[in-house]
């Protein structure tokens, strides 16, 4: 089986998409059994096409593309007259595997679409205009007969819903963990200082975008900083936090990823350096500021996965998210869960994790519940979507 994969997310700083990209494809190259026998990683824009060779994972049965085409006029021969067809640029392949929503058309190849959230269906509001498109695109590849991956069983059934898609037309392919998560270490005290971070600190990770609902967080740790919350720690009648981000039990909150898009972040009525902006992070560093966190926070109004939040779980790191079908499915118990908007909530939950962190045994247990998500197993379920698409079109 010769399988393309759509390698557009490889490019530029990796957020969550490209990440997923990159572990599928190294994990797949790594199948035993030979299968699938090669795969081609194909960027649709013309920039990329250099670039890609030198980001791309390794291995023995990965090559890729070479035709190059601008993005907008493959994007605009597409919607005109579905002409070229995926074949010419990855050459003859099986299987075409839509990595990021968007399917071109194929001459042979069964198609494979990711539908990693439907927030541009339940939440147009939230989502910019590239992203409002897939309303459009989406269908355009079920109407073609695209098998559908999706990172968890929440988002399948809110896609069978929608698309009123048969369930032999759904696979759930669980993102993956990679051990250099498990085996973070907090950074050191002189790399945080050079890097204008502090020692101890709240952590958000993500693009700053409307749906990760950062003025619910920012409202929270108003409450934590004003002292008013009062918590119940694990083990005790209650307690109340103390104010101040230096030298108080409240730390400062670090907001890690690219600026995104939407309004601006309202840090009015905030001390100077409680809240910091280190902006986007490479992986390996990203790692280390997430092991070494009081807790990660992850106020979404929506989310299809939320690889960071699983991320933090395999440093062992406490997590404290909104309480989304999604999130549920990929935590379990292993994360404080809150409703989505309720300031209160957080800010409360917040205060229990700062209180009581929990010690090595739910250290342990947090790693536990992200060990059960890898690459390979990731690999392992998108292969036997590849084999249901071939499946679908003899």
């Amino acid at each position: 089986m010769r399988v393309g994969v759509d390698a557009t997310p490889l490019l530029g700083p990796r957020t969550g998409v490209g990440r997923y990209v990159a572990g599928l494809v190294e994990a797949m190259a790594e199948l035993p059994g030979g299968e699938p026998e090669e795969v081609v990683l194909v960027p649709f824009t013309w920039r990329g096409t250099a670039e890609l060779p030198r980001v791309a994972p390794a291995g023995p049965r990965v090559r890729c593309g070479r035709r190059r085409v601008p993005a907008r006029l493959l994007q605009a021969a597409w919607a005109a007259v579905a002409f070229p067809p995926v074949e010419w640029l990855a050459g003859p392949v099986d299987v075409f595997h839509a990595t990021n929503f968007v399917a071109p058309p194929a001459r042979r190849a069964a198609t494979v679409v990711t539908v990693h959230d439907l927030t541009y269906l339940r939440y147009p509001e939230l989502v910019a205009a590239a992203s409002a498109r897939y309303r459009d695109l989406v269908p355009r590849a079920l109407r073609r007969g695209a098998t559908v991956c999706t990172p968890t069983a929440a988002v399948g059934a809110e896609v069978a819903d929608a698309y009123r898609l048969p369930p032999e037309r759904l696979v759930v392919t669980p993102l993956g963990v990679g051990p250099a998560w498990r085996a973070a270490a907090p950074a050191d005290p002189a790399w945080l200082a050079a890097s204008g971070l502090p020692e101890r600190y709240l952590l958000f990770v993500g693009n700053r975008e409307p749906r990760k609902n950062l003025p619910t967080l920012l409202a929270a740790y108003r409450e934590l900083l004003a002292g008013g919350v009062r918590g119940t720690p694990r083990g005790s009648p209650g307690g109340t936090i103390g104010a101040g981000p230096a030298g108080g039990s409240v730390p400062p909150l670090v907001l890690v990823g690219p600026a995104g898009w939407g309004e601006r972040l309202d840090l009015a009525g905030l001390p100077a350096e409680a809240v910091r902006t280190p902006g986007y992070l490479p992986e390996g560093d990203l790692a280390r500021v997430v092991a070494g966190a009081a807790a990660l926070v992850y106020p979404s109004w929506y989310e299809g996965f939320g690889l960071p939040a699983l991320e933090a779980l395999a440093c062992g790191t406490p997590v404290v998210a909104t309480d989304l079908p999604a999130l549920r499915e990929v935590l379990g118990d292993q994360a404080e869960l809150v409703p989505p908007g309720d300031a209160a909530a957080l800010a409360g939950a917040l205060a229990r994790v700062l209180h009581d962190p929990g010690g090595e045994p739910q250290r342990a247990a947090r790693r536990a519940r992200a060990a059960a998500f890898t690459w390979a197993a990731c690999a392992t379920a998108t292969l036997s979507a590849y084999r249901r698409a071939l499946e679908a079109t003899r």
